[in-house]
């Protein structure tokens, strides 16, 4: 048996950030991640958005995370170097009925300390966007896009260069936590299984970050969370859209509405939509059906009337884990220990998690150092 002092299970942007955060401040860390690669999963299937904090309810994870973490991204950007840009976004209302909504938004925004956010008549919108169609819009000039996979590739440089390492191709398959640690059972692509005792482990499994927490015995069950899958399909713009910034519908349930954002090319997406998934298979099917493309241009087409016929190109799909079904309100990102001081579970981590990643891994660090602090 090998013993570590933390174990953080999953490699995506948010396992990535917390593994850097500890190994950063000396301790010990493993990462063991099943897929060959890091994100893999829903850290690379997303709009790369870096969120300002508009929306959240004030005085949530959600909330006070985003806007955190969205400082901490800008600075690591420009220190690290790496490929973003502050480009802003519209939230744009398409109809007077959807003007209230957006004032609500508005307030929304100053009461989670997002400042910069102004609300824009008809006329200042088109002055930012002549091709754009609205009675309204809110405009968030903190919001951003990022090379995500660059990022990541910074965060585990940090994390290996401060004497972390990340074990791929390494899937957890069970466990115990006991008084004294987590015993993880490991299971590496070739079938063989290794035992880790770790001090403390930390879950950012993502979509099955709930089901590993199954798997270990002594964790409490009774605040478990049961997870619902939210896909999210995107269409690519098969010619150049004539917008320099962002633009986002008012949200709708489950999502943000089929968006437009850009890539640092300059290239138009559009999406995602919210297709609930009605049973989480594993491997997940990511396959965008081309039919979900005459939504697409109903809904674009309120904001955008001069998206030409057949211009859109199905892209590819992400899946967010989810704490609530279908119908019920979006349930904030969720710490939790079980009853057991040498374990985290990070659950629910969908948008903004990407944002909010460097300072979910301050979070991690910090309740790691004093396992009294409540999760």
């Amino acid at each position: 048996m090998d013993k570590v002092d933390c174990i953080v299970i999953g490699a995506g942007v948010v396992g990535l950030a917390v593994a850097r955060a500890l190994a950063a401040h000396g301790r010990e860390v493993i990462v063991v991640e099943r897929h060959p690669a890091i994100g893999m999963e829903t850290s690379s299937r997303n709009s790369e958005v870096i969120h300002a904090g508009l929306y959240y309810p004030t005085g949530s994870l959600k909330a006070e995370l985003c806007v955190e973490g969205r400082a901490r991204l800008y600075d690591y950007c420009r220190e690290r170097e790496l490929p973003h840009r502050r480009c802003g976004k519209l939230v744009v209302a398409t109809s007077e009925a959807q003007q209230d909504k957006l004032h609500a938004i508005h307030a929304q925004a100053q009461a989670n300390g997002c400042t910069e956010v102004r609300l824009l008549n008809a006329a200042e919108a088109r002055a930012l966007e002549p091709a754009l169609s609205c009675v309204a819009a809110l405009w968030s000039p903190a919001t951003g896009i990022i090379d995500s996979h660059a990022y990541m590739l910074a965060l585990q440089a940090d994390t290996e260069n401060a004497g972390g390492m990340i074990a791929f191709d390494s899937a957890v398959v069970g466990g115990v936590a006991g008084t004294d640690g987590v015993l993880l059972r490991v299971r590496s692509g070739d079938g063989a299984e290794v035992e880790l005792q770790a001090d403390t482990v930390v879950n950012c499994g993502g979509l099955w970050a709930p089901a590993l927490a199954r798997r270990i015995d002594g964790l409490d069950p009774a605040d478990m969370p049961t997870p619902y899958f939210a896909k999210g399909n995107y269409y690519s713009l098969a010619a150049r859209a004539p917008f320099s910034h962002l633009i986002y519908p008012v949200p709708e349930p489950g999502g943000l509405g089929v968006h437009l954002t850009l890539d640092l090319g300059g290239q138009a997406r559009f999406g995602p939509d919210v297709e609930w998934l009605p049973e989480a298979a594993d491997p997940l099917d990511y396959t965008v059906d081309p039919r979900r493309a005459d939504k697409f241009y109903q809904e674009i087409r309120a904001y955008w009337p001069g998206l030409p016929d057949h211009a859109l190109q199905p892209a590819y799909a992400g899946v967010r884990p989810k704490l609530g079904p279908a119908g019920t309100p979006a349930a904030d990102f969720l710490f939790s220990r079980h009853r057991s001081r040498h374990y985290l579970g990070l659950y629910g981590i969908e948008s903004p998690g990407l944002t909010a990643a460097l300072a979910i891994g301050e979070r991690v660090l910090r309740q790691v150092a004093d396992p009294s602090e409540p999760a």
